[in-house]
């Protein structure tokens, strides 16, 4: 998928403002730790998270949506009536019907001709989002577009934890299955795109590509098929055989972007990886033959928040300066399925907006 008329014109934000830190949820486990004799501050060494947010019980997606779409349009200072596609994209939704989006859409006033709807593809959601608002974009379909995900942690570690500490059954061994589900925190991020026309940053998107590897869609599964903030959700996840396959999968993915986008690998200036934990950014990154330098992560202090994971890193390193202009920024999306997304950009600038709740 290669793109002509699709610009970035704006990121917003909501982080937590509630943290644990891998010593917190270390110390919430002491029962399944102490029997079986397992160390202190392995979560963090295992994984590079420090510390994982979340929202105030019972807060619904769509009310941080909301707050991430407000940040986004108000930061550009864009006329809302020019979007003609909101797609809501995370895994967390308020309900299993209606769509999120319906909620959203009602609480920002778009337009009724708007279309909207819900995106679910674990870790991938909000990239698929960008890529079918792009093609409508690209195709004059469409002036604008917001893509938003809002994805909530706090459900999957507590019932986690509390699973764990329940389980007399446990081992040392079966006690891996769950560790991905410790790392899990809360945010929540909206991509504004415009046509040329639109735009006041000149960041390109250029093209973009996807590959599946179902065949390994067993590697990580939540147990049902929940949403709503009540909801108690179960994963499991065979941590090493997902890193591997998932790495493998991403390296098809990027040479296909590099040949797709007619890139070369040293004319990429800076990445953004997807954000699960510091053994899959350093083997992504060696993998693909990219300095982890000039990669930019947030797992660290925000823990694996799904498919706000990559936006959200994206408007941080433009925060923090990270990204210039001119720079070739490669997104490189991986999700359970397996699935990938990566996406080529060319910088301007962009409006960014964060805010917390």
């Amino acid at each position: 998928m290669l793109y002509k008329n699709v610009f970035i014109e704006a990121l917003g934000g909501v982080l937590p403002q509630e943290k644990w830190s891998s010593d917190d949820v270390e110390q919430r486990l002491n029962p399944v730790y102490e029997r079986l004799k397992l160390p202190l501050g392995r979560l963090q060494l295992m994984t590079g998270i420090v510390e994982r947010g979340f929202w105030p019980r019972g807060t619904r997606p769509s009310n941080v949506s909301v707050q991430s779409c407000l940040n986004a349009i108000q930061g550009a200072g864009f006329d809302s009536k020019k979007i003609g596609l909101l797609i809501h994209a995370s895994v967390c939704r308020d309900f299993l019907e209606p769509a999120t989006a319906c909620t959203v859409h009602h609480q920002l006033g778009l337009e009724p001709d708007c279309l909207i709807y819900d995106v679910s593809n674990a870790c991938l959601g909000i990239l698929n989002g960008i890529l079918q608002a792009a093609n409508m974009i690209e195709l004059n379909q469409i002036e604008a577009a917001l893509i938003v995900g809002s994805e909530g942690g706090r459900q999957l570690v507590e019932t986690t934890i509390d699973a764990l500490n329940q389980d007399s059954r446990l081992t040392r061994k079966s006690i891996k299955d769950a560790v991905a589900s410790l790392t899990i925190g809360s945010a929540s991020c909206a991509v504004l795109l415009t046509n040329q026309i639109l735009s006041t940053t000149a960041t390109k998107v250029v093209g973009g590509v996807a590959r599946a590897n179902t065949r390994w869609n067993h590697l990580c599964q939540s147990d049902h098929d929940s949403a709503g903030a009540n909801s108690q959700p179960l994963m499991s996840t065979d941590s090493n055989e997902l890193l591997q396959q998932g790495v493998m999968t991403g390296k098809e993915t990027f040479d296909k972007l590099l040949t797709t986008l007619n890139w070369q690998l040293e004319s990429i200036n800076k990445t953004i990886c997807h954000q699960v934990g510091i053994a899959h950014q350093k083997l992504m990154l060696d993998s693909l033959g990219l300095k982890i330098e000039n990669d930019f992560a947030t797992f660290g202090f925000l823990g694996n928040t799904g498919s706000a994971a990559l936006p959200i890193s994206l408007a941080v390193a433009n925060c923090e300066n990270f990204l210039s202009q001119n720079d070739r920024v490669a997104l490189l999306g991986i999700g359970s399925g397996i699935n990938s997304i990566m996406i080529g950009c060319d910088w301007g600038k962009c409006h960014v907006a964060l805010s917390e709740m």
